[in-house]
């Protein structure tokens, strides 16, 4: 019995061939039927082989966006209430302001509720 060329060099025959569903060199001729779609079934195969490394993409991608920052801290949130409260009383200083001249607003900042 041997093992090395002269055994390798007889395949001649294919196994698998082109699958008229779709169109991959995967249906078996023995079984008939394909290794990648699952035809003459009803259902498609179907194989959810990325869905991990979808999900982990989707905490890259967020990551990214942000220049991948490590071990800090964000900023406290009071912080910003009062910037907001701030920028709220300017602006109502400037409204009071120009009713008080009896002028046309023209500083370019407009009321929005």
């Amino acid at each position: 019995m041997t093992k090395g060329t002269s055994s390798l060099g007889k395949r001649r025959n294919e196994t698998h061939t082109l699958c008229q569903c779709c169109a991959s060199k995967a249906y078996y001729l023995q079984k008939s039927t394909c290794g990648k779609c699952g035809y003459p079934a009803k259902c498609k195969t179907k194989y959810n082989w990325s869905a991990k490394a979808k999900r982990h993409l989707k905490i890259v991608f967020r990551r990214f966006r942000h220049g991948f920052r490590e071990v800090t801290t964000p900023k406290p949130k009071q912080a910003a209430v009062v910037a907001s409260s701030s920028s709220l009383e300017f602006r109502l200083s400037v409204i009071i302001n120009a009713l008080v001249s009896k002028k046309k607003i023209t500083t370019g900042i407009y009321w929005t509720a």
